[in-house]
């Protein structure tokens, strides 16, 4: 007999964090996260995504044995902004059972009708900086810190249950030896005399503060326009800094200003910190911290975590300026693979800015939905 529990206190939620350290137990691909980060991403008083969203989550077991968990997640701002019927469901996991599945999945429904929505898209997070798609290709490449790893019969199960592809996402790779100069340093030095653009470099996270802001406010414009985007608020802005800045390395983050000072394009590239993650298991205390110190330190594998262009910018070449820039700091830090974030698969705008690096695509994943 399959029971679903609400996980609402500190140790269910801590059962339901760990479970897929058991399901993937052994296995070379899955990232694991840092279980008190996510504590604090469920929690509501340090997220402040639970301004416009709420979010219950649940545990499925089995001779009283937990096979399954789902997130079960309503972005306010997205169904009265955007007029989005949606109701949505990540951090989902489960044994190869689709009986739990479909147990699991009816929490959602539950959910969605009793708000009237009108149907169901998952597995996604809160927001468009949470992870996101369920993989369908790449089972055996390495997991990052920023997306879900899951075994190949999640998909199975939501299409037996009826469910069809909603999005697609690709994520892709190259060698950093593809990055010839050639490619971007002529027009590299056009687009800055043409258009009065200067890079700005950093050297401590101190130095970085003070443009954050203006950073995520050009990430919304530039992303506006994208059908699955919902804005980050200004107490998001804030949360966002605290938990990610300080893991990135500060030469890493490249911003390029107009002659008044105006910032016109962001790029924020992470090392990998997938190995240093499995070595930690878990845990930041007592060596997990050093792992991802060392890892911050000398990872030779970096990840394209956000790019961002104003509007008005946009098909001018800028994103040459920024590739300059990180191809004199990626031969200093003798990086040696480069991969990217999910990317939509109709986003060709995003694909053509690559297209000199030869990248190849090593991962698919979709977001799957169904009709309330």
């Amino acid at each position: 007999m399959i029971t679903i529990q609400e996980a609402k206190t500190k140790n269910e939620l801590t059962e339901f964090i760990k479970f897929p350290f058991s399901l993937y137990k052994g296995n070379a691909y899955w990232v694991p996260p840092i279980i008190s980060d996510e504590l604090a991403t469920f929690d509501k008083t340090k997220n402040p995504a639970f301004e416009s969203a709420e979010a219950a989550f649940y545990l499925a077991r089995k001779n009283n044995i937990i096979v399954g968990r789902i997130a079960v997640i309503i972005n306010w701002d997205e169904v009265n902004k955007q007029e989005k019927s949606k109701v949505r469901f990540g951090w989902f996991d489960v044994i190869d059972d689709i009986e739990v599945t479909k147990a699991l999945l009816e929490k959602v429904y539950e959910t969605g009708r009793k708000n009237n929505l009108e149907y169901v898209e998952g597995p996604m997070g809160f927001s468009n900086l949470d992870k996101v798609g369920v993989l369908t290709e790449g089972f055996d490449e390495l997991g990052t810190m920023i997306t879900w790893y899951n075994h190949p019969y999640y998909a199975q199960h939501f299409e037996q249950l009826g469910y069809v592809t909603e999005k697609e996402y690709v994520e892709n790779k190259f060698p950093f030896a593809n990055a010839k100069p050639e490619f971007f340093e002529k027009i590299n030095e056009l687009v800055k005399k043409r258009y009065q653009l200067k890079p700005i470099n950093f050297k401590s996270t101190k130095d970085v503060m003070p443009y954050v802001d203006k950073m995520f406010d050009l990430f919304n414009e530039s992303y506006a326009k994208l059908s699955s985007f919902v804005a980050i608020s200004d107490v998001q802005k804030e949360y966002f800094k605290k938990k990610y800045i300080s893991f990135i390395n500060p030469e890493y983050i490249k911003y390029v200003e107009d002659k008044d000072g105006n910032l016109v394009a962001f790029a924020i590239v992470m090392p990998s910190f997938s190995k240093a993650l499995q070595k930690a298991n878990g845990k930041l205390f007592p060596f997990g911290f050093l792992h991802l110190l060392k890892a911050k330190r000398s990872s030779k594998d970096v990840i394209f975590y956000l790019i961002g262009v104003h509007p008005e910018y946009q098909n001018k070449g800028v994103t040459a300026v920024i590739f300059n820039e990180y191809h004199k700091t990626f031969t200093e830090n003798g990086i040696e693979n480069c991969f990217r974030t999910p990317e939509l698969s109709d986003n060709i705008a995003i694909q053509l800015i690559w297209k000199n690096f030869n990248p190849v695509i090593h991962c698919r994943r979709k977001t799957f939905r169904k009709e309330l």
